[in-house]
């Protein structure tokens, strides 16, 4: 029997800067998956990779007892610690965690520490065996809060284990980092998404995300679920326009862009432009002061509602370039940009 109540939605993280310029590698939506759990009897570990907030509904119980949002285990009577394996969407580097406990307050953990591999299986029994190294030591946790924690490691993982000690709930675990690409297994002919957060594609700037919704949800993988699965911005009363800069995985030609509004019906962008430029200084400050003179890379262009885009003839030959600027005029939401193109030599 279901008894619901008060909804109440998790708080936000007051991202630093090496989380707010990454991506989230336990994304689902980037093909992150929950792998295994030794234990999650009260709530299923899959739940801790939700990119939507935590949320507590009053009243709420199922067979096991409380609903809660997240992976949490039964208290633990016997020794050791609960722990669960994570595949992260793509192979990258990671700068930090989000550990979050909202609304896990007494049957949070008492600590966290995170092991990461590389491995080409998903076979959990070959992933038990294989080398695992500690990429952040064990760590306190408190009750309904995000732990924000940098990792020092600058090595690429595919896979992570989660420990818990001894037992307890995780509402959401966010790993923050940059996907490595597959440039180097790739040829100079191959028409390859060179913006693509799988790629190793990345947000570096912006004016405006006013509504929530990440500038890096630009780059994921497929096409956007609703018009909260996007870039959106709030109505401009002032004169200018909006925009942001995007890093591609490698340095790269592009011959090809989308513009995809799908979702966006009364209040998608009037036009677009991009520019875009190689650069060897790539610090945000730079990228974002600099990002307004580079060479145009597409015209202005007027944008349909709700639709995907292509744009060919009018994409200028500038080279080999590293990063790109969306323009959007004067403001609105777009759900994917795509950048079709081949590596640089």
């Amino acid at each position: 029997m279901q008894q619901t109540g008060i909804t109440t939605l998790a708080s936000p993280a007051e991202l630093p800067d090496w989380a707010r310029r990454a991506v989230n590698l336990a994304d689902p939506r980037l093909g992150a998956a929950a792998l295994f759990a030794s234990d999650d009897f009260f709530a299923p570990v899959g739940r801790m990779l939700n990119p939507a907030p935590a949320i507590f509904i009053a009243g709420k119980y199922d067979e096991h007892g409380k609903w809660m949002d997240g992976w949490e285990s039964r208290r633990k009577r016997d020794p050791g610690n609960d722990w669960a394996i994570v595949r992260l969407g793509a192979k990258g580097v990671i700068y930090g965690f989000d550990v979050d406990t909202s609304h896990f307050n007494g049957n949070q953990p008492l600590a966290v520490s995170i092991d990461a591999c590389t491995s080409t299986s998903d076979v959990v029994d070959r992933l038990r065996r294989g080398h695992w190294t500690e990429i952040l030591p064990r760590t306190p946790l408190g009750p309904n809060e995000h732990h924000l924690l940098p990792v020092e490691n600058r090595e690429a993982w595919t896979h992570l284990r989660v420990q818990i000690y001894p037992d307890g709930g995780i509402a959401r675990l966010r790993v923050y980092g940059r996907a490595i690409g597959p440039f180097a297994e790739i040829d100079c002919d191959t028409v390859i998404d060179l913006a693509a957060m799988e790629n190793g594609g990345t947000a570096v700037s912006w004016n405006d995300a006013s509504f929530g919704s990440a500038v890096s949800n630009l780059i994921l993988p497929g096409p956007g679920v609703n018009m909260g699965d996007g870039w959106e911005t709030r109505r401009r009363r002032e004169p200018g326009h909006d925009w942001c800069v995007l890093a591609l995985g490698a340095p790269g030609i592009i011959d090809r862009i989308d513009v995809d509004t799908r979702f966006y019906k009364g209040n998608f962008p009037d036009r677009c432009s991009l520019q875009a430029a190689l650069m060897t200084q790539t610090t945000v400050k730079s990228l974002a002061d600099q990002s307004a003179s580079w060479p145009v890379l597409l015209p202005e262009q007027k944008l349909k509602m709700d639709t995907v885009q292509s744009f060919t003839e009018r994409v200028a030959d500038l080279g080999p370039v590293t990063h790109v600027r969306l323009n959007i005029f004067p403001d609105g939401g777009v759900s994917r940009l795509r950048l079709w193109g081949r590596k640089a030599v």
